[in-house]
């Protein structure tokens, strides 16, 4: 079987890990958000794809969902110790070599998706992992506060501010320029089924979607689209997605972010011994064909779309593991 994934952090990477304990033997394809990246000290990260790769390659801190494990913070305390910031943003000195590797094949020329593979090379986690595109794209926040209106990183929103300050745009800078990587467009077009897993709807998946011709790719297919709610009970499993949401003019619900992503409209596949909350007129520019809501959001209705509600909580391999295959269900998988 091929899956492929449009995955953010590190909802998605446990998500991931899930997907590979069901499925052992299919050929998983994970398209991740670049939109977080940023330079600082003059290397370029990509939290996101580190996540994914730390996570299924066996490194990841499991205390804290990103960054190594064992990891120490001599580097940043140094830099600290010059005043030299931002503080906001923990480099830990194992991270910090994947920072140089990356950064030194990138100035080389090497586009992003070769940068990604040699360094899955090391951590072979088990899936074809590429970026959403090799162009730079940047997440941006508009703000207002004591300094007036001023557009600051996602990153420096996120974790500096908390993402108390709202947000009056977010702004995925130059994606609309963007190309899609090499062999994004055939992973989705030539899948046999595509998951959208519990990540951030606005700043990971939707900014995976914003590159041109991936949202296309995604209505097209001839595979059934699931998507798995980041919200369970009105409120963001992880993170701050909420203030995302709001950002965007949607409602934190999980029926909400499925009507956002949007029904296909096609025939939906009855889930085994429970009917399926399905229903309305196809949404012509939907994406999901299923969307797997958490039990306490069984009443959720999302046009042209199957709905199934079963746990979400990702408590451990276990639990997620039921997760996917809740969502295979629904794709008839």
């Amino acid at each position: 079987m091929r899956v492929t994934a449009l995955a953010g952090g590190i909802g998605g990477a446990r998500f991931l890990r899930g997907v590979l304990a069901a499925l052992p033997d299919a050929d998983v394809t994970v398209i991740g958000n670049t939109g977080d990246d940023i330079t600082l000290h003059g290397l370029r990260i990509c939290p996101d794809l580190d996540t994914v790769m730390y996570t299924l390659g066996g490194g990841i801190s499991a205390e804290r969902g990103w960054g190594r494990e064992d990891e120490s913070f001599v580097v940043a305390e140094e830099l600290a110790a010059y005043g030299v910031g931002p503080a906001w943003f923990g480099l830990g000195d194992r991270d910090l070599a994947t920072h140089l590797v990356r950064t030194e094949m990138l100035d080389a020329g090497y586009p992003l998706t070769d940068v990604v593979r040699a360094l899955c090379d090391r951590w072979q986690p088990g899936v074809r992992l590429l970026p959403m595109t090799d162009d730079r794209v940047e997440t941006h926040v508009v703000i207002a506060d004591d300094d007036g209106q001023r557009a600051v990183h996602f990153q420096e929103w996120w974790l500096r501010l908390r993402a108390a300050v709202p947000a009056q745009a977010i702004v995925p800078l130059r994606a609309e320029t963007a190309k899609p990587a090499p062999g994004v467009l055939d992973a989705i077009g030539e899948a046999d089924v595509v998951l959208l897993p519990p990540s951030n709807p606005v700043v990971s998946i939707g900014t995976i979607l914003a590159v041109p011709g991936i949202r296309d790719a995604v209505r097209e297919t001839a595979a059934p689209v699931v998507g798995v709610s980041p919200i369970i009970g009105g409120a963001a499993v992880r993170g701050m997605a909420d203030a995302c949401l709001t950002a965007i003019g949607v409602e934190t619900s999980a029926q909400a972010v499925g009507v956002h992503y949007g029904g296909r409209g096609r025939a939906a596949v009855p889930a085994a011994g429970e009917p399926a909350a399905a229903a309305g007129a196809a949404a012509p520019a939907g994406l999901l064909d299923g969307w797997l809501v958490d039990t306490v959001d069984a009443g959720a209705v999302v046009p042209g779309a199957t709905v199934l509600a079963r746990p979400l909580l990702m408590t451990d391999l276990a639990a997620t593991v039921a997760i996917v295959r809740s969502a295979l269900e629904i794709a008839g998988v």
